[in-house]
Parts: structure tokens; sequence; C-alpha cells
């Protein structure tokens, strides 16, 4: 009989690395968390040191289970869920990363990515990957590491580099450099599979000028892809769930039919409608994505993607240091009414959806002699809910299906004053789940359905409840008027730089 009680995910996100141990009913027995050094070359530019990345992972990993008082053979599987879109090299033979990391939320390609929107090949390029021709994607990222590190191209074109987003790295880390594979939420990020075959395309990798022989082999979300190196801990334990972070999220809120949604408050906001068993070709400007690959069979998505959420939190305490915690913030929010007529837009890395402009910078308007530090914290909120409601506003366009209620997790997701806006903005319930771990959730879910730890989808919607709603109470004449004021800020933040 085996003695296996527990599920450890590794939640490897943009700016930490966690591990969390879950128990069979879902719920959390232990964290363990450690900080990612943010490296930022030049403006515009971001990146992350894979040794880093990896040291951090495994320490949490180990960390967890020593907080669990848990056992190698109390692990009946690790599930891995990241940061999608960056982009990571390294050399087959040795492991050594070609460079650091490229991060999602890095602009470095712009204008590339410009001058094949100028030749015309963006239509194809969403035909067949459901994506956008944006910075935010790994292709491009990829290309200008083979083109800009010496001896990259002529290292990859003989076979010698891996190329991996980091679940990649973080499962042939753990298999001790055997198992070179991705999911298929994972290689739908990258601008280089076919949405429908769920396979890398040659034309896009003809497009791009990326080896083949650099991909990873792409496998479904739930599965054994192999097991810890015997010197890595918790040795032999099977590594059997992978899923991007907001699809990870998706699949742990439960959102398994056609019309759910959810919104992760993350360093960005990213929004999900699952829209089942084939991709919805946006008009609005979103994305489509492999929501996740289970028994062969491939499930879908709709996604909004807003690159600056919860780190305009972190940007008003850390650069600006007008508060000194999250909760400082949270109540200075609440204190009042509203922002006073101050908008604030947080285009540090561009727009994402539905603007796509990699080009805007962030803006603040409507300032006035009388506009004080509580207001400006309040706005920095509103942000957040405008840019989630106009991306909701779009999905339900495209799909043809009313949002009914809006299911929340991430960090940002702990604030009220954030969701009773949010939930008076959409005119809709917001649902914050009793455990707002959905991310590391949804990649144990993925993990435990692979080795028979959970039996069924039905299981773990049973295991899905609420932990508090949030109604809307504002006047829509009001809440029309703030958005129309919104509107007017966005304008002014969009093509502020010059491309080139």
């Amino acid at each position: 009989m085996s003695t296996a009680t527990h599920i450890l995910a590794l939640d490897q996100g943009t700016t930490s690395s966690r591990a969390i141990v879950f128990d069979r009913s879902g719920a959390v027995v232990a964290v363990a968390q450690k900080e990612l050094q943010q490296i930022y070359p030049r403006p515009g530019w971001v990146e992350h040191d894979p040794l880093e990345i990896w040291a951090s992972q495994s320490a949490t990993a180990a960390e967890a289970l020593a907080r669990a008082n848990l056992s190698t053979d109390a692990v009946a599987a690790i599930g891995i869920t990241n940061q999608r879109e960056t982009t990571l090299v390294w050399d087959r033979e040795t492991g050594q990363p070609l460079s650091n990391a490229i991060v999602w939320q890095d602009r470095r390609t712009a204008d590339y990515c410009g001058q094949l929107r100028a030749a015309g090949l963006e239509p194809r390029v969403t035909e067949l990957t459901g994506l956008r021709l944006d910075p935010y994607f790994s292709a491009t990222k990829l290309r200008w590491l083979l083109d800009n590190v010496s001896g990259a191209r002529i290292r990859a074109e003989a076979g010698r580099l891996l190329f991996g987003t980091v679940d990649s790295w973080l499962l042939w880390q753990l298999t001790g450099g055997r198992v070179h594979a991705t999911d298929a939420s994972n290689a739908s990020r990258t601008l280089l599979c076919n949405l429908r075959t769920g396979d890398w395309d040659d034309e896009l990798l003809g497009l791009f000028g990326i080896p083949r022989a650099m991909l990873p082999q792409i496998r479904s979300s739930s599965e054994v892809y192999g097991h810890v190196a015997h010197n890595l801990h918790p040795a032999g334990a099977p590594i059997a769930g992978m899923a991007g972070d907001q699809q990870a999220a998706l699949f742990g809120q439960a959102c398994f039919t056609p019309g759910m949604v959810k919104n992760t408050y993350g360093t960005g906001c990213f929004a999900l409608m699952h829209t089942g068993d084939a991709p919805v070709v946006s008009r609005n400007n979103l994305l489509a994505t492999i929501a996740w690959r289970l028994g062969g069979r491939t499930e879908y998505a709709l996604e909004g993607s807003v690159f600056v959420g919860g780190a305009v939190v972190q940007w008003l305490r850390d650069e600006l240091q007008l508060v000194r915690s999250v909760e400082e913030l949270d109540a200075l929010a609440a204190s009042v009414p509203d922002a006073g007529g101050l908008f604030l837009v947080p285009a540090f890395a561009g727009l994402g959806a539905p603007h796509w402009d990699p080009y805007a910078r962030g803006v603040a308007v409507g300032i006035t002699r009388g506009t004080n530090r509580a207001q400006l914290c309040r706005a920095a909120l509103e942000a957040i809910a405008f840019q989630t409601a106009d991306l909701l506003a779009c999905m339900e366009r495209d799909s043809g299906l009313p949002l009914g209620e809006l299911r929340v997790d991430g960090g940002a997701s702990r604030s009220q004053p954030l969701l009773a806006f949010q939930a008076d903005l959409l005119g809709r319930r917001i649902v914050r789940p009793r455990n707002i771990e959905t991310t590391a959730m949804g990649a144990a879910y993925l993990a435990g359905l692979a080795v028979g730890f959970w039996e069924s989808r039905d299981e773990i919607t049973r295991n899905w409840a609420v932990g508090t709603s949030f109604e809307p109470r504002a006047d829509r004449s009001q809440i029309d008027g703030q958005r129309a004021g919104w509107e007017r800020a966005l304008a002014r933040a969009k093509g502020w730089e010059q491309p080139g």
C-alpha cells in the first residue's frame, strides 16, 4: 500500500520561487518562498539568472517538505507551474545557461515585431498560434539570443543548445538532464506552436529562424514526465503535472466548463475564459491559448493579459516608497471614497490586451494641489480593476457568453478595496475562494490526477469552496463617468516611446 499522502507543487513566478505542499482535501500544509532578483540591464529589458531560478526553487522544495515534516516517500507526485514565455537557452552537455533568461515582460524585440507586422505577417501568425506579434512571447526572444550571443546560432544549429520556458528548465534540472519536455499550455505561448495541431510548426520555425533540434518535446499537462534524480530532494518522486501559471490557476479554480472565467491578480493580471474543445479566434485583440491537454483531449481558453497589475503596488512601495507595506496601501486606499479624479495608467512595460502597444508608458493624470497619498494608493488599485474590466468586456463580445461571476486569485486578490471596486466596475459578483493558492493548486491537481491521487475533476470541483464574495453596490452613472475618465487617461499613455 502506498504511503504517499501529499502532493508537492513548485510555483516558479516572476518575483519569487515557491513550493507548496497539499493534502488530499486540497488544503495547504506547508509553504516556502524565496524572492528572485530582477535584473534590468537597460530600460525595457528584464532578465533573471537561470541558476538562481533553479537554486531558489530547489531550496524551497526542500524547505516546504521539511516544514511539513514529510519524508520523500510521502510525496505522491510533483506538479510544476511557472511564469510563462520567459526564455532560457542552455548547453545540452554541460547544462550551463547561454545567458540570463529573458523575462516575459522584456520589450527588447519590439522593433523586430513591428517589422514583421509591417510586412503583413501578423494575420498568418495569429491564425496559426492564436497570439499576436508582440515581444511578450518567446519566439522573438529566442531569435534575439541566437542572433546576439556570440556563437549561439552555430551551436544551436549543431544541436548543442536547448531552449525551454521555465517549466522545461526545472524539469530538466529535476531529472538530472534526462528529460527535455514542455506541456501543451506552455508550448502554446511561444509563437512556435500550432494551436490546432498542438505541435511545433515548421512554417513558424522558418519565420523566426529557430532550429527544431533546440525545442522540447510537447506532452500533455498531466502525465509522468520523469522522476527526481537520486541526488536531489525528493529523490525518485514522479514529476507528473505541468502548466503555465495562468492555465494552472484556471484548473485550480475548477473552471472546467465553457464560459467559466478566472482572473489572477499577480505581478500582471490574467483573465482566462474556458472555451471548450475548440479555440475561439478573438475579434477584440485577445489571445486564444491551450488551457491544458489531458488524456489526449485538448481544451482551450480565451486570455487577456495585463502586464502590470500587482506590480503597480510594489512600485509604490519599493520605488516611490510611498508606503511600507501592501497592508498600509490597502488601508490608505480604503480611507477615501475615490481617487479624487486621479487616474494612474501603469504602462511601465507597454500595454497588453486589448491594446498591444509596446511603446505605451505610465502616466498619472488629473493631479491637483489637493491630490494626496491615499488617493494615489486608491488610483493604483483602481488601475488594476480598470484594466481587468477592459479584458472581460472583450471576452464577453468574443465568446458570446455573458460573464456570470468572476473567480479571483493571486496575491492582490487579498485587497478588499480592489475587489469591491472590481465588482462595481463589472456589475457582477466577485468570488474569492477559501484557498487563493489556485496556481500551485492547479499544478498539484494535474500531477495528482496523473498518479491517481485524485480520481476525477468532479473530486476537484468538490474541493473548491467560496471564501469571500463581493457584490456590486455603486451607482452605474458614477461608474460610467469613471470608465470615461480611464479611457481618456489610456489615450495619453499610448505611443509615448518612439520606435527604434
